[in-house]
């Protein structure tokens, strides 16, 4: 078999061919108005997965992934809240980072932004202008989609039906109610920069083709966004790069279905989401991402805390499979078969992760069955091909703390001081008697288990203080810990930490 795509340009399956020997491809990334919620990291999670399996095929890739600093929702926020919209802008780029990070989404080669191709976007504009494809009105610029025989093709949409996108204001002087704008005039005390027409500011779909254009080329092999871009983002893309090239702008055109709460998409223009953040909060990242994978990136979610609880132990039992595994002996540095038929097989069925994480389950069921039985060589088998799926799919595979201690925490939550510390102050007495025996390597772990919410490093400090025979730090701990709603199982290997059923 070879990749297959699902192609929102087509409608259909087709198999994936690079125009060269480098991938060419665009994210379509946040407007930075507001941090970035959890449907946000749908559209990521989905890309994350298409370039490490388009790695694992062989190919080199070139990888653009955008910010929009400057547009009318973040002008808005910027005079609602009184603060310079790139403050703003920073903050939420900031944490995009921080939580794409948390959840092992790769970073693209370059993640550029509006305000620094002003430029390009000015040169793109004119090039339109004198090719009759755009006009200007009042000091906007305006795309003449008549003009444009091809416009809404990717949407299917018919120029007779369409009215303007509804992020466009529309004006009194556009010629035609579906025309977009290319260039904004500025308004009082709105941030704008110098053009042929005047002082203004980019509309909202020109920059993404400058900065596409400018990285990757006039013409791109893989665009990808959620679905509620299709129109008009997209169709404004197309209409606008191919207007300026007479070249096809994009090949493959990859949309994720949306991260539905309550029945309504998440947006942060109605407010109606849950932050990234706010769940990294309450949930481990590969509980998170294992959320999206068990469904095919084209079929539509629905945000459900149940189904975030069922995940998080469906989590804890592959965590607990690959610690059950090394502490029966398995051999982790050998190298055996791993069966990456099974697993291309059900990527090259346009990323089919569910069909994916079902190996996994069914991995980690013989994996257990493997070490009743004693079964050294299946043992071996089974935990190469969860390891080598967790990898393949992007999960953080390093589930144990490399010491000489070996500790699993079997929850799929990280725990949060506000949310789960309802009385640490079993914690803070062995801390202070930690302190006061001169155990100064205890205290530190206990302290930083404290402030960073690290069941690691307090497991670790009871098992020295148990070393040194400081039992009554020992078993502060123990009880500090159970308190927090954590039982303990003492093994040869090391204090073992679970969530209580």
């Amino acid at each position: 078999m070879a990749l297959s795509l699902t192609n929102t340009l087509t409608q259909k399956k087709e198999l994936f061919k690079p125009l060269g020997d480098t991938v060419k491809i665009y994210i379509c990334g946040m407007t930075v108005q507001g941090p970035p919620h959890f449907g946000h990291m749908r559209a990521y999670i989905t890309s994350d997965i298409l370039i490490r399996y388009l790695e694992f095929l062989g190919y080199k890739l070139k990888v653009i992934q955008n910010f929009t600093d400057i547009d009318d929702k973040v002008i808005e926020k910027s005079l609602e809240e009184k603060i310079d919209y790139r403050v703003i802008a920073e903050k939420h780029i900031q944490e995009y980072y921080e939580v794409a990070d948390k959840m092992n989404i790769r970073r693209a080669d370059i993640y550029p932004k509006a305000t620094q191709h002003i430029q390009e976007i000015i040169e793109l504009i004119q090039k339109l202008i004198d090719k009759g494809y755009a006009y200007e009105a009042g000091g906007d610029i305006y795309f003449a989609v008549d003009k444009f025989s091809d416009y809404g093709k990717l949407s299917k949409k018919k120029l007779d039906d369409l009215i303007a996108g509804a992020r466009v204001e529309v004006r009194t002087q556009k010629k035609n109610p579906a025309d977009f704008a290319l260039w904004k005039a500025s308004k009082p005390n709105e941030p704008y920069w110098e053009s042929p027409w005047g002082q203004g500011r980019p509309g909202w779909a020109i920059e993404c083709s400058a900065m596409s254009m400018h990285y990757l080329g006039e013409t791109i092999d893989l665009h990808l966004g959620g679905e509620d871009l299709i129109f008009p983002h997209h169709e404004n893309e197309i209409a606008q790069s191919e207007a300026a090239t007479g070249k096809p702008f994009v090949r493959y055109w990859i949309h994720n279905s949306m991260l539905n709460l309550t029945g309504e998409k998440m947006s942060k223009s109605t407010r109606h989401f849950i932050t990234a953040k706010e769940l990294l909060d309450k949930y481990a990242p590969n509980v998170l991402r294992l959320y999206f994978l068990k469904s095919h990136y084209r079929s539509p979610q629905e945000f459900d805390f149940g189904i975030l609880d069922s995940n998080k132990e469906s989590w804890a039992r592959i965590e607990d499979f690959l610690y059950s595994a090394e502490e029966a002996g398995i051999d982790e540095n050998s190298k055996p078969q791993v069966p990456s038929s099974k697993f291309m097989e059900a990527m090259d069925d346009d990323l089919n992760t569910p069909k994916v994480m079902a190996l996994i389950f069914d991995a980690v069921k013989e994996g257990f069955s493997a070490i009743q039985n004693k079964n050294t060589n299946e043992l071996n088998k089974r935990y190469s091909e969860v390891m080598f799926y967790l990898r393949a799919l992007g999960f953080n595979t390093d589930l144990q703390n490399r010491t000489n201690k070996r500790i699993l925490i079997s929850t799929g939550t990280q725990v949060s001081a506000k949310l789960e510390f309802r009385d640490i102050t079993t914690l803070m007495k062995a801390l202070e008697l930690a302190k006061s025996l001169g155990y100064n390597i205890i205290a530190n772990l206990i302290e930083r288990g404290n402030d960073i919410n690290d069941m690691n490093l307090l497991a670790i400090a009871r098992d020295l203080a148990r070393e040194k025979k400081s039992y009554e730090i020992s078993d502060l701990l123990r009880k500090g810990l159970e308190e927090m709603g954590y039982s303990l199982e003492d093994t040869d290997k090391g204090t073992r930490i679970k969530r209580k059923s």
